[in-house]
């Protein structure tokens, strides 16, 4: 069984690098300092990854709209991937995955747009990334309707499409919108998505979930994140990522432990959310890569 080695997360290191946190979340670094996400691909490359995820998950209209920069959408969704592609050619070898985050707000379904209007932002933004990327990846979908937008808006291009679920902290066999992961399987069936994965969950909650998607003939992975909790007040755009707090027991040996279980399971897509960083994935890697 051959494990595809996904990258880390994204928005933290770039937090942890520049200093500071933004209601604008990554999509400052593309404003400010787009070097830094160049070394952030670059550093996962050199751990072992064989996948860079663009750091497009906040540009989405209804993100920088807000922010009063919705007329710089294409501009930041090219440049994203356009760095990605680079760190791509520059390490020789690699995919690279075009992240659309969830509109409205991440971990509250209830605050995205229903499906078919989530599907037209999604399908603009996927006819951008087309140009550039291998594959899409709908990441932190929270809700079947939210996963059917997604799924619906990606699908457009012809490219591969890997869904990528949010569980329940604490029962990570529910969504985010307390739907049954089980409610998830009939857009499977539709979509037919080259992957699916759970992410930016507690790894105990994918522990959990991952167990459902092992009864299912797709490719299935996860990668968590190392937050100790979402707090209530994380449910608007605007606010910070710095009212979540990382956890101190997730290091690279304890988070690689995680993985075993889900590679005992059978899943072949593995990597890192928020909190998990390079280190971790040289760990992954020396692990579960070394050997091939």
């Amino acid at each position: 069984m051959s494990i595809t080695l996904l990258d880390g997360g994204m928005g933290q290191e770039l937090i942890s690098r520049a200093g500071k946190a933004t209601g604008l979340w990554s999509v400052q670094a593309l404003l400010d300092a787009p070097e830094i996400i160049r070394n952030v691909h670059d550093d996962y490359f050199a751990a072992g990854a064989e996948v860079a995820t663009t750091n497009s998950y906040s540009v989405l209209p209804d993100r920088l709209i807000a922010h009063g920069i919705g007329d710089r959408l294409e501009e930041l969704a090219r440049l994203a991937c356009q760095i990605a592609v680079d760190a791509r050619d520059a390490n020789g070898s690699g995919i690279v995955l075009g992240s659309l985050g969830p509109q409205g707000f991440s971990y509250q379904p209830d605050l995205s747009p229903p499906a078919d209007e989530a599907a037209e932002a999604y399908a603009s933004l996927a006819r951008i990334h087309a140009e550039y990327v291998d594959a899409h990846i709908c990441e932190t979908m929270s809700s079947v309707d939210q996963a059917r937008g997604g799924l619906m808006g990606a699908g457009v291009t012809g490219k591969p499409v890997w869904l990528a679920l949010s569980v329940n902290d604490e029962d990570g066999t529910k969504l985010r919108s307390g739907e049954d992961l089980t409610d998830v399987l009939p857009l499977l069936e539709q979509y037919q998505p080259a992957g699916v994965l759970l992410n930016c969950s507690i790894p105990e909650a994918i522990t959990q979930g991952l167990s459902v998607l092992a009864k299912q003939s797709i490719p299935f992975g996860g990668y968590a994140n190392g937050f100790t909790k979402i707090v209530s007040d994380f449910s608007k755009i605007g606010a910070t990522v710095d009212m979540l707090t990382a956890r101190q027991d997730l290091g690279p040996d304890a988070y690689a432990d995680f993985a075993a279980k889900w590679i005992a399971e059978g899943a072949t897509l593995i990597g890192g959310c928020c909190e998990v960083g390079p280190a971790h994935i040289v760990e992954l890697h020396k692990r579960f890569k070394g050997a091939e």
